[in-house]
């Protein structure tokens, strides 16, 4: 009877993730929300009746370019993508856009806060970093698959910016230090270890990983060891649970409870304090037998309860953690 209070009663509330719908939007409808359904469309992992029926109230929608785009057009297509973010939030009565913490707790919508996936997008300018900011950005990833000149990325699928010993330049740390003035996340998915490293000893401001999971379980080079994993304790940030299948099973063959290995880990490592759910929809395909799209997430909270995870801890995954997080960086910045 415990177990399915806890399931239908506060912990079902929010939920605050990583989710790559603006893509599939760009790729398949070139951004015209007019041709796509947004309440009901399963040929993508997100639309409002599925963030419905996974009792989804905040989300964290990433606008992301291809590296190719770097030292070309980036700055556009990230400006077109937030647009199409800004958009879609604002024209459905069911989604909000918020820039604050507050805005996200008091929410009794699907709450919409914008992110940016990788630093090109500001084609090293602090002047486009603080007009990103002006949009309604409030988290930026400073790389994603490819360097930029000043940080490194955990990939090695393009050729740019190839260096070694300095995997955070001073421009590098310029861009943390205006990101903790400004009160914007750094987000360290798809930075290279020692990038991580760099940024967790320099930001005055806790970070955050906001779509790895733990490469003791997975030895992936995207998700984070528990040295990592310490020293973001240490900054006070937060890892949140990548659900791809290659990143939790190093295979095509992932399940749930896979997943849950990671969370369970995790906690053992740094506490359930310090983590959230990142589960990158509409990013990647391939996805857990059980947590296929954005309506499976309780499928995972029953797993976790079925382990010991108390109700503390699981409505901080849900929603609290990252609350919290985002609140202390708001702190610094003022």
């Amino acid at each position: 009877m415990a177990s399915e209070k806890v399931v239908v009663a506060p912990l079902a509330i929010k939920m605050v993730l990583h989710n790559d719908l603006a893509l599939r939007l760009r790729m398949h409808f070139k951004n015209k929300l007019s041709n796509f359904s947004i309440h009901d469309n399963s040929n993508f992992a997100t639309d409002i009746r599925r963030l419905a029926a996974g009792h989804v109230g905040g989300q964290v929608f990433a606008a992301y370019v291809l590296c190719t785009a770097q030292d070309k057009d980036a700055v556009r297509l990230t400006l077109e993508q937030i647009d199409v973010i800004r958009r879609m939030c604002t024209e459905n009565p069911e989604m909000e856009l918020v820039t604050t913490a507050e805005g996200m707790r008091n929410s009794t919508k699907i709450a919409c806060l914008i992110s940016i996936e990788g630093g090109h997008s500001i084609d090293s300018s602090l002047p486009a970093l603080r007009m990103f900011y002006q949009l309604g950005v409030r988290s930026m990833a400073l790389t994603h698959n490819c360097n930029t000149p000043w940080a490194e990325s955990s990939a090695s699928l393009y050729p740019n910016y190839q260096r070694k010993n300095n995997s955070l330049t001073d421009f590098g740390k310029a861009v943390v230090n205006e990101m903790n003035r400004l009160g914007m996340l750094v987000d360290l998915s798809h930075s290279s270890w020692e990038t991580a490293r760099s940024v967790l000893k320099h930001s005055t401001a806790p970070v955050l990983f906001s779509h790895s999971s733990a490469y003791a379980i997975c030895n992936n080079v995207r998700n984070i060891p528990d040295d990592l994993l310490l020293l973001l304790k240490e900054n006070g940030g937060l890892i949140m649970v990548n659900f791809y299948s290659s990143f939790v099973a190093c295979s095509h063959n992932a399940n749930v409870s896979i997943v849950a290995d990671h969370f369970d880990h995790i906690k053992r490592v740094i506490g359930a304090e310090s983590i959230g759910i990142g589960a990158d929809y509409d990013g990647a395909q391939g996805f857990p037998k059980g947590l296929e799209d954005v309506s499976k997430y309780p499928a995972l909270i029953e797993e976790l309860i079925s382990r010991n995870w108390t109700e503390e801890e699981l409505a901080g995954v849900l929603r609290l953690n990252f609350l919290r997080v985002f609140r202390k960086v708001e702190k610094v910045r003022e």
